[in-house]
């Protein structure tokens, strides 16, 4: 949707953020620190184990909405056919052409399989199941969820609409993998990349917007988020599409709100948010500026995309460290998350595809969920926030 992902899709909690789109970073709603979900791993510690059939889930539980499953599956599988994918294998026993036989049997599963029993059954005999050691070692997984937000906006500046957001800047130094390393000065040194409340405050980037919002709150969730869709005077969607970043951590705007008792740690989510600084203008900097990274922007139509430049799937496709998991791959996760009709929280599990990252997502024990586009999915997105366990699925 880096959040998300990277349109950065809001994380709420999310991640994508993220490399090329979506996801991921601070709508998420807060909860109490139990555990420390994003506990690096050790050395030599990897982030995911194999384990025996014994220790299995249900995978009948996930047996529905199949074609937006394949459609998330063909998206992976556009990427591991380039040839710049092979970098990232082998993971584990795993190969690329493993990782590739993996998804084409699933892929025919889906398609052939007659009853949950059946798919259940079937996994179990041809696939070996790799589960996510957690944070804790015990495969404690904490999940929450992303979406790519609508906002109203227009190409330029007026009295309205006057928060910006910017394009990537021509003195950001990337690295091959597109991470950003810094700013390059007129004199050739590479320092650190201006800061959020730098670009915002001191103008240092006039000349690069790329569009306008008229809420500053908005255009900080924008930047999150890694993308948006804003809708213009005439009634059509500018798609933006994450750009880069500038290399700073991400820092959670909500918990600096709960130090400071504007909201109760109890109601901490995305739309608690907007309110209070549809109360609180003034205090949309104090809070913002305290989360350095940023997100810039490029036209693109078509998405959102993850950080593996294909398509996010509602509901199929996931957010993680792409330091520690396997990109583009299978999963199969189990959580809580909000109904959408009556929002009661209820045990949920899926099948999903490993096809984005985020700034807030880091090691084993933190996930994000691809949620959807605008306010349905922003209704969910924003108060997921829930324990449960991740697992990977390769043919034998």
């Amino acid at each position: 949707m880096h959040r998300l992902r990277s349109l950065f899709v809001v994380t709420l909690a999310t991640m994508s953020l993220l490399i090329l789109g979506c996801p991921k970073d601070d709508m998420q709603p807060f909860r109490p620190v139990e555990k420390d979900y994003g506990r690096p791993l050790g050395p030599g510690e990897m982030a995911l184990r194999k384990i025996g059939p014994d220790k299995y889930p249900d995978f009948s539980r996930a047996y529905y909405d199949r074609a937006a499953l394949i459609a998330s599956l063909d998206n992976s599988l556009a990427y591991l056919a380039k040839p710049s994918s092979k970098r990232y294998f082998p993971y584990l026993d795993v190969s690329h052409d493993r990782a590739v036989a993996s998804l084409r049997r699933m892929r025919e599963l889906l398609e052939t399989v007659s009853s949950p029993q059946e798919l259940d059954a079937t996994i179990k005999r041809e696939f070996e199941v790799y589960q996510s050691v957690g944070c804790d070692d015990q495969g404690t997984v904490f999940f929450t969820g992303y979406y790519c937000p609508i906002f109203e906006g227009r190409r330029r500046h007026d009295s309205t609409f006057r928060f910006p957001l910017y394009r990537k800047p021509p003195d950001l130094v990337v690295d091959s993998e597109g991470m950003a390393q810094g700013r390059r000065t007129p004199e050739g040194a590479i320092v650190p990349y201006y800061t959020r409340r730098e670009i915002e405050e001191g103008g240092v980037l006039n000349g690069l917007e790329i569009a306008f919002l008229k809420d500053p709150f908005e255009a900080y969730v924008a930047t999150v988020q890694g993308s948006t869709k804003l809708r213009l005077a005439d009634g059509s969607l500018f798609e933006l599409g994450y750009g880069g970043n500038n290399g700073h951590q991400y820092e959670s705007v909500a918990k600096r709100m709960v130090a400071d008792g504007a909201l109760k740690r109890s109601e901490i989510s995305l739309q608690a948010m907007l309110r209070y600084f549809a109360q609180h203008p003034r205090d949309v900097w104090k809070y913002t500026w305290q989360n350095p990274r940023y997100v810039f922007f490029q036209e693109r139509a078509g998405g959102p995309y993850g950080s593996l430049n294909v398509p996010v799937t509602p509901y199929y496709s996931l957010a993680t460290d792409k330091t520690v998991f396997p990109r583009a791959c299978m999963a199969f996760f189990t959580t809580e998350l909000p109904d959408p009709q009556t929002r009661a929280v209820r045990p949920y599990a899926s099948f999903t595809l490993d096809q984005d990252t985020g700034g807030a997502i880091r090691a084993a024990g933190r996930s994000d969920i691809y949620i959807g586009i605008g306010a349905g999915a922003e209704a969910v997105a924003g108060r997921i926030g829930a324990e449960g366990k991740l697992y990977y699925m390769f043919v034998k």
